[in-house]
């Protein structure tokens, strides 16, 4: 028996590449984000606040990702008169334009087939 949904947003694809290494997830969705919110707040505390997560969570996220990378993606200043803060290294926006750009990539080449199992699902 089909499940029937209550949603007003129609039925989207969302692709979740991850970067695995042992049983560490190295990059994902979940770190490419918070990497984008570093690069627009300026720190890890206004980056988790933007997402909603805690400064804790957003910190070991960081600490995994430039652990997991020859080079670390975040760097950060502590206090000073301004109060420090966090920024991409060279490291972290090369990342960030790879991610999405094989994100992209991926899309485009996979667009008619998605379509397909879009048409597929009701409320379309």
């Amino acid at each position: 028996m089909p499940r029937t949904t209550t949603a007003i947003e129609p039925p989207l694809i969302r692709l979740r590449m991850r970067v695995t290494h042992g049983d560490t997830i190295a990059i994902g969705p979940g770190k490419i984000a918070l990497l984008e919110a570093v690069r627009a707040h300026g720190s890890i505390t206004s980056a988790a606040k933007s997402l909603g997560m805690s400064y804790r969570r957003a910190w070991v996220l960081v600490d995994e990702l430039n652990r997991s990378l020859q080079t670390p993606a975040v760097t950060s200043e502590q206090g000073g008169p301004r109060g420090g803060g966090s920024v991409l290294t060279p490291a972290g926006e090369k990342v960030l334009r790879l991610y999405r750009a094989i994100e992209a990539k991926a899309i485009k080449a996979c667009a008619a087939d998605m379509a397909k199992l879009l048409a597929m699902v009701p409320g379309r």
